[in-house]
Parts: C-alpha cells; structure tokens; sequence
C-alpha cells in the first residue's frame, strides 16, 4: 500500500480536480467536476507508485534536513570556524546520510 494518498495522486495528474474519496477507498471516489479529463484508476493508481518511488529516493534529503545545524549555528560555525570547519560539520551529516 502506498502512503501517498488517492487525492495526491489524483491532484498530481490534474492538479483543478474537484475530488473526494471514502475511506482511502480506491472505489470510492466521487468527482465533484465529473471528472471531465476520464482519468482511471490505473493512471491513479501508477501515479500513487510514481510518487511513493520519488518519495522514496529522497528519503537522505529529509534525514539531511533533520540533521543540519539551524541557520543560525551554521553562520555561527562560519564565524568561529571559517567555510573549511564549517565544511566539515556539513561533510558529516553528508557523510551519515548519502545520495543513493
């Protein structure tokens, strides 16, 4: 099952479509629009997959992002440290959490 949600999916192929869905219930979906452009339950079910791959394979940015240092302690490294000392304290959580 996928975590990125019918709705998503959905909006990611037409980003104006006037939606609902019952209980994450692929066959429950009811379009307030008519859904005028026919989209299937394959392409939404093919863009919930394409979506939870991306999702995925950046999982070492959002592990990046919760390990830096705020703004604020990284200028302060820079000021006390210089780029170079700064560098290393960014190496660090690169290092921890590589690019696939």
């Amino acid at each position: 099952m996928s975590n990125i949600s019918i709705i998503k999916a959905i909006q990611a192929l037409k980003s104006d479509a006037q939606v609902s869905v019952s209980g994450e219930d692929i066959n429950k979906i009811t379009w307030h629009d008519g859904n005028p452009t026919n989209i299937t339950i394959k392409q939404i079910t093919d863009k919930q997959a394409e979506l939870q791959t991306a999702y995925d394979n950046n999982k070492y940015q959002r592990d990046r992002a919760d390990t830096y240092p705020s703004i604020k302690d990284q200028l302060d490294d820079i000021y006390h440290n210089g780029i170079d000392g700064w560098k290393t304290t960014i190496k660090a959580t690169k290092d921890k959490y590589p690019k696939p």
